[in-house]
């Protein structure tokens, strides 16, 4: 079990001087007073960036004393980056991704073929859904709180401009293609399975990458990235390979330090937003999915022959590879949901 005392000196180091930058009246807000800092690393189309101003809106209306200083698109460094300042309570409220470098067991997160379509997404992950009490328990040891998990939609991989190749049946399509995956040790591991050649890389590199031709393509990809970066992507191949959700985070000393009315009104403000964010994120996703058809990205999806072969591979190497970080009470669990 990780804990804040076996945090790397790096890290420390990175958060400390990411401290140091921020002005002072800001640094106290991460602490003290009626204004906090409340941050996320996308842009405005982003879902992250449309709760953010709900959460924003919700909070007026829940009569809180306390105002969010926002601060979107990665001004206060990218996703990763966001999560250890949180952890430090440098940025004391964030949307972001589990940040598995931190604690294994968040590659959790990214686990292939759990959930097939929206309905069983909302049962597991969304509000009331059970994976939330599994997630805090390992937050706990980083500290850290989730008041709830962000939907983004279903990743899948996609080619650049320029590649011949549109691999769909793996690993055979896959030799020789060198795909973009988050820097997760999960990640690198399924698609070194499916025959790809894994090149993990920050997100903040990977559209230069792709215009580089340092990376092929990408994966964890949901629909509203792959059109950000349409003009370099020819391809999008609906492999629908893990169920892309993040962690409204919070620092948990911060949080428990908070006055219990002002804690209480935020987490209504927060049960609100999230509510209407799993009612609303399947259309946005689909609708971005559409705009990618629109603008020439040939979009594709795997035969059933070749989906049952990608889930197989994972099934039998990825979920046991994941077993051995979490242990088999969760993972009995996950086969369970998944219905394997």
């Amino acid at each position: 079990m990780l804990n804040k005392t076996k945090i790397t000196k790096n890290k420390l180091i990175t958060a400390c001087s990411f401290a140091a930058v921020l002005s002072v009246s800001a640094a106290n807000t991460a602490i003290a007073g009626d204004e906090f800092i409340f941050a996320q690393a996308y842009n405005t189309e982003h879902i992250f960036h449309q709760t953010s101003q709900k959460f924003i809106e919700q909070m007026k209306q829940q009569g809180s004393a306390y105002t969010a200083d926002y601060h979107p698109g990665g001004d206060l460094g990218d996703w990763t980056s966001q999560f250890e300042q949180t952890m430090m309570g440098v940025i004391p409220m964030t949307i972001t991704y589990g940040a598995s470098e931190f604690d294994g067991r968040l590659d959790l997160t990214w686990l292939g073929y759990v959930v097939d379509d929206w309905e069983s997404a909302r049962k597991v992950y969304g509000p009331g859904g059970p994976m939330l009490a599994v997630y805090n328990d390992i937050f706990a040891d980083l500290d850290l709180v989730a008041l709830g998990t962000i939907p983004t939609g279903f990743g899948s991989i996609t080619i650049r401009k320029g590649v011949d190749k549109i691999p769909t049946n793996f690993p055979e399509d896959a030799k020789g293609i060198k795909m973009r995956v988050i820097p997760s040790p999960l990640a690198i591991e399924r698609f070194k399975n499916w025959g790809f050649a894994a090149v993990p890389m920050p997100y903040s590199e990977l559209y230069t990458a792709l215009q580089l031709g340092t990376v092929d393509g990408r994966a964890f990809g949901p629909a509203v990235e792959i059109y950000q970066m349409r003009d370099v992507l020819e391809a999008y191949i609906l492999t629908r390979d893990y169920f892309e959700h993040a962690f409204w985070l919070v620092n948990k000393d911060w949080w428990e330090d908070l006055p219990a009315a002002e804690r209480n009104k935020m987490q209504a403000a927060a049960d609100a937003t999230l509510k209407w964010a799993w009612q609303e994120a399947e259309s946005l996703d689909n609708g971005f999915l559409d705009k990618v058809r629109d603008n020439g990205i040939k979009v594709i999806e795997l035969s059933d022959q070749e989906l049952t072969k990608a889930k197989d591979i994972l099934y039998a190497k990825e979920w046991p590879y994941m077993e051995k970080k979490v242990g088999s009470d969760i993972m009995n669990m996950m086969r369970e949901i998944a219905g394997i």
